[in-house]
């Protein structure tokens, strides 16, 4: 379904896109979801399989634009020098041409409350994330409306240099 997509726009506000995650970040979300749901531990599986998927980033003809809030990049949700080599990771996407971050400061000024994170497939197919569910909407009004809200955050997130910036100063605090 993602490898089909021509264009992903996303917004995440809990957690690094999995888009973007290191292998060691997506070990500690997978096993903590795994110990909250009490479900069989395939973390491997689950690891390489997002490695993998990860792949389209350097495809041509593949758009991801995402969205994340500053508060994902301060969330300390694994071991110290996870996030670390995660947020030494981010910069060098922010400049890739299939990729498009922007950052939502944590003093922007924000149009609307976060909401839920979500992935829209082309103007396909929308899956929204709960912690007990995905919902995936494939009716037009749904898209649409998701389409609006992505543009709406968009017009409060930085990006290229300002959203490096960002991730530098939250990268900073953790230090070595």
């Amino acid at each position: 379904m993602v490898s089909d997509a021509q264009t992903m726009h996303a917004l995440s506000n809990a957690a690094v896109s999995g888009m973007l995650r290191t292998a060691d970040y997506a070990r500690n979300v997978f096993e903590g979801h795994s110990a909250l749901q009490n479900a069989p531990r395939d973390t491997e599986t689950a690891v390489r399989a997002r490695m993998k998927r990860q792949e389209r980033l350097y495809r041509r003809g593949k758009r991801l634009n995402l969205l994340m809030h500053e508060s994902v990049l301060w969330a300390r949700i694994c071991p110290s020098e996870v996030p670390a080599a995660q947020l030494d990771r981010l910069p060098g996407v922010v400049g890739m041409d299939t990729v498009g971050i922007g950052i939502l400061p944590l003093d922007a000024n924000l149009p609307l409350p976060l909401g839920n994170s979500f992935c829209m497939l082309d103007k396909r197919l929308v899956v929204v994330e709960d912690r007990h569910a995905e919902l995936w909407l494939d009716d037009a009004e749904a898209i649409a409306l998701h389409r609006r809200v992505w543009d709406t955050f968009a017009e409060s997130a930085v990006f290229g240099a300002d959203a490096r910036q960002v991730i530098a100063r939250v990268r900073r605090s953790i230090g070595d």
